[in-house]
């Protein structure tokens, strides 16, 4: 007899909810576990208890990178306990975290159980962690892991850090300058954005989908269109589809040049950090040019973008483009030239690929440990459906390695930019959006940035959000983070964090 097995589908295509099977959870549990040992991921796995507040229902969605395919399936909890998934997959863990704190349902054997944005449970009365009913949880406030023994101690970094910079609470475990163990508790930029988006779309939806994190702005505002747009069943104009590639590619320049140049702060090395500083404004006003905002807010709407590109401002754009990544070729040389700058880079914090492929890493952060996971030439939507970036990997998984990574991006995308503006395609720029299909379901994927977005849209019978779920990059990379540390010294930390440049807000929504 067949195990029942999950519905198939690709990234934008809605289905109808009737079709996505629902298993025992034992089915469940065995069907997520054993297609992830195949080499499966995990993109998404939460709940809804919007059929029923007395029961929740846990949805996976699974990416199949080589076959461009996905596939999800659900299951109902018949109590309040359930076997927990991570001893046998890691890339589940924080998932489960976030199901428990949000429904109040407790995965049995998880091994690291603790809250992960310190807020209330959606289901009154429900508590994972046995509070009274009424007590609200304490940012921050829990059972930190620890390392026991001689001269052993603690340091405590956070939530208010030196700078302007987003809080997050960093708990290392060291012996003299060694870290043991690094636990990283985020949760303070909390918003409740999926609860924000049921009943969606609306005249909020997007612009709260611009600010889930803020240097993400296309990348987010692209993966909630694409979702509208397979539920609706709208096409996007080919013009459309290019401005929005333009875009994403912009933004992806300006945060890899800024980080280049912190990178280059963070060891000393000041003409890297002085000259990227100011190239990355440059792209940011690029992204001005196209729509009138440095973060591209107000340019990707759902059928098309709002700003078309005249001739004039086109051929601008490429003069600004060419002079912009020619500067920043002068300033990464500089960085690669540098004997000191790379000593100080290579071999630090560096993650093993087996490390980063069995917690689910995305983006630089995974290719640079050799993994070439990239949702545009695994998933293609968009531009990127005729138009390919090539991925670009190294093998080292170390700080050099996530800098390189970046660097080969910065090239790939100035070059896919100026290839796409010197095609530009005639037609309209926007398309009439449909009312949205009720009671069905649509996973849509976008290479942001920092890697893999993923946003899961659920609708009811009248066509509305029922459910939204986001996943940020980084909320699979912060404990790629946490194991970078590892047998670091703790100096080791700056250089480490930014080598990997998280978002709390992304993690917190």
């Amino acid at each position: 007899m067949n195990k029942p097995s999950f519905a198939r589908l690709r990234a934008g295509q809605a289905i109808p909810r009737g079709r996505v099977p629902r298993l025992t959870f034992a089915d469940f549990r065995e069907s997520v576990v054993g297609a992830v040992a195949d080499g499966q991921r995990v993109v998404a796995l939460f709940g809804d208890s919007a059929a029923s507040a007395e029961n929740v229902d846990v949805y996976a969605v699974l990416a199949d990178s080589p076959r461009a395919m996905l596939s999800v399936g659900m299951s109902t909890l018949d109590s309040d306990r359930f076997a927990s998934l991570t001893p046998d997959c890691m890339q589940v863990h924080l998932f489960e975290r976030e199901l428990a704190e949000q429904y109040g349902v407790c995965p049995e054997g998880h091994p690291w159980f603790k809250p992960v944005r310190f807020h209330a449970s959606y289901r009154p009365g429900h508590d994972a962690w046995g509070r009274p009913p009424g007590e609200p949880p304490v940012v921050g406030v829990t059972d930190f892991f620890r390392v026991e023994g001689e001269e052993v101690h603690e340091v405590a970094v956070g939530p208010v850090h030196a700078g302007v910079i987003e809080p997050g609470h960093f708990r290392f475990q060291c012996h003299g300058e060694l870290v043991f163990h690094l636990e990283i508790s985020l949760g303070y930029q909390h918003r409740g954005v999926e609860r924000m988006l049921i009943g969606g779309p609306d005249k909020r939806s997007i612009p709260t989908m611009e600010v889930v994190a803020g240097d993400t702005s296309i990348g987010h505002a692209t993966a909630y269109c694409q979702a509208v747009e397979g539920l609706a069943g709208s096409p996007v104009p080919i013009r459309a589809e290019v401005l929005r590639g333009v875009a994403l590619e912009l933004e992806r320049l300006a945060n890899h040049t800024g980080d280049l140049g912190a990178l280059a702060g963070d060891v000393g090395f000041l003409p890297t950090l002085s000259y990227c500083g100011r190239l990355r404004g440059d792209f940011l006003n690029l992204s001005a040019l196209l729509c009138g905002s440095r973060f591209g807010r107000g340019l990707v709407r759902p059928g098309g973008v709002r700003f078309d590109l005249e001739p004039s401002r086109l051929e601008l754009c490429r003069e600004r483009l060419g002079v912009a990544l020619r500067d920043v070729a002068h300033a990464a040389n500089l960085l690669w030239d540098s004997l000191s700058v790379q000593a100080r880079f290579e071999g630090t914090g560096a993650v093993a690929a087996d490390t980063a492929r069995a917690l689910g890493i995305v983006g630089p952060a995974a290719r640079a440990c050799g993994l070439e996971n990239d949702v545009r030439h695994d998933f293609p939507s968009g531009i990127y459906r005729f138009a390919q970036v090539p991925i670009s990997s190294w093998t080292t998984g170390d700080v050099f390695a996530r800098a390189y990574v970046r660097w080969l991006e910065i090239q790939r995308s100035g070059a896919f930019i100026d290839d796409q503006l010197q095609a530009f395609p005639d037609g309209p720029v926007q398309a009439d959006v449909k009312p949205l299909k009720p009671d069905h379901l649509v996973v849509s994927l976008v290479e942001g940035w920092r890697g893999e977005i993923c946003h899961v849209a659920l609708t009811d019978g009248q066509g509305r959000f029922s459910r939204y779920k986001v996943v940020d990059p980084s909320f699979h990379n912060w404990t790629g983070l946490a194991m970078a540390l590892r047998d670091q010294q703790i100096s080791d930390f700056p250089l480490c964090n930014k080598s990997f440049n998280l978002s709390y807000c992304g993690h917190d929504l």
